[in-house]
């Protein structure tokens, strides 16, 4: 197993020394899987204290020093070394009340959560495999580390951490495991809604999303509940093959796996439950949608706690998502780039496309429409056309030198200006503008 040097001297060192240490955790894992990890985390028998003498002539930093973790700065890079040890009590569901430190590898690594984290090596040792992680990678497999039930109830963030996992590998979850995190998914009522989101996120933007979600549906609805009502609800309408839930979750494979983009396909259908109506023929219409949608997404997303922008960019694209005239009347693109920008449009004409893939078979010729949209905003943006104030020929300096005065009428004088060169109906030249400028000011006395 190819190491970096600083991981390798640091074992080497602390092994010098006459310690043991080990790559451990993610490390071990994303390595046997041919991945390169994002960082390498190191166990060791060295208490605390004899790792920081160790690496006496290196920037140490008490990271977790009551936890016996010591942060060592070697070849500029931080690298985090937890000693051996067993966590006592966990009175919170996510954190050990107390630790004790070991000099039993086997010990530290019986405590970890999966299988597949649950793995150490060295080149000394080569990789060190006591709980089977070796063989559920080869299986795909997510698996606790001894009883499942203790597991969840040491750390309840394992209960989401297994279905990210299972996402992003792309794994299945051992039947023991999968019943467990189930039966335990309330208490996740304890876990802090930032750590939660970060490990929603990352699920929804795994290869297996659509799967895990769909088979731990109780789980999900555990942190969302607000998505509860779209499960087995169904669309009765001619334009839709799955129910709502489905929908949702099909939508949301078919669009890229990037945060937002994910996340406003799970939030995109949230409010069509409360709008359900019938007509006289018994099919369901959805009528404002869209903007039902955008409240619950707000209200779960403030909850949550993301970013301001990672908030505003789901809710932009909750709202609109619904916004066909945006690939059926492509006439109208300048204004569409004007309004939303060139990357707005493509997000929207992406969450479209996933959106009509989760549709009845027969109206896939929605398709084309959105390609020759997509393709009508690149040439159309290639061309850097006027679409904002800014990029006029002119500004409100220019108007009141030729007798418009400052105010609201100079405002909107530059307003229609704006429309009128998005339109296509007056040049974006200066004499043009000035020319037309004094036409709309003549018209407003």
């Amino acid at each position: 197993m190819d190491m970096p040097k600083n991981v390798d001297t640091a074992i080497g060192l602390l092994q010098s020394a006459g310690f043991e240490a080990y790559a451990v955790g993610g490390c071990v894992r994303d390595t046997l899987l041919g991945k390169t990890p994002n960082d390498w985390d190191i166990t060791s028998s060295a208490s605390p204290e004899e790792i920081k003498a160790v690496f006496a002539d290196f920037h140490c930093i008490d990271t977790g020093i009551k936890h016996g973790t010591v942060t060592v700065i070697a070849d500029g890079e931080p690298l985090e070394i937890t000693t051996f040890r067993l966590d006592g009590e966990y009175e919170d569901n996510r954190h050990p009340k107390s630790v004790t430190f070991t000099s039993v590898l086997g010990e530290d690594l019986g405590r970890r959560d999966f299988t597949v984290n649950a793995m150490a090596y060295s080149r000394k040792t080569g990789t060190v495999d006591l709980f089977g992680g070796r063989d559920d990678l080869k299986n795909g497999i997510i698996r606790c580390v001894g009883d499942p039930d203790r597991r969840f109830n040491e750390d309840a963030l394992r209960i989401l951490r297994a279905l990210r996992f299972a996402s992003t590998l792309d794994f299945e979850i051992e039947p023991l495991t999968a019943q467990s995190l189930i039966n335990n998914r309330a208490l996740l009522g304890n876990i802090s809604e930032e750590r939660i989101a970060k490990e929603l996120i990352k699920l929804v933007c795994g290869k297996g999303a659509r799967r895990i979600l769909t088979d731990f549906a109780p789980v999900l609805f555990e942190i969302l509940p607000e998505l509860r009502p779209m499960y087995k609800n169904g669309h009765d309408n001619p334009h839709h093959c799955y129910d709502i839930y489905e929908h949702t979750l099909v939508a949301l494979e078919n669009i890229d796996p990037e945060p937002t983009l994910r996340f406003a396909m799970l939030l995109h259908d949230c409010g069509k439950p409360a709008v359900k109506i019938f007509d006289e023929n018994g099919v369901a219409h959805f009528y404002g949608h869209q903007r039902v949608s955008a409240e619950i997404s707000a209200q779960i997303l403030a909850r949550l706690k993301v970013s301001n922008r990672f908030r505003d960019e789901v809710l932009f694209l909750v709202s609109n998502h619904d916004r066909w005239e945006l690939y059926e009347n492509t006439d109208k693109m300048p204004r569409y780039l004007s309004k939303f920008g060139f990357d707005g449009v493509t997000k929207l004409l992406k969450v479209m496309r996933a959106d009509v893939l989760a549709q009845s078979p027969e109206y896939r010729y929605r398709l084309e429409q959105i390609s020759a949209a997509k393709e009508a905003a690149k040439a159309l943006a290639a061309q850097e056309p006027c679409l904002s104030l800014r990029e006029l020929q002119i500004n409100g300096r220019t108007l009141m030198d030729v007798g418009i005065p400052q105010g609201r009428q100079l405002g909107a004088v530059l307003a229609q200006l704006l429309d009128e060169v998005i339109d296509g109906v007056t040049k974006n030249t200066q004499e043009a503008l000035t020319a037309r400028a004094r036409e709309i000011y003549g018209e407003m006395k």
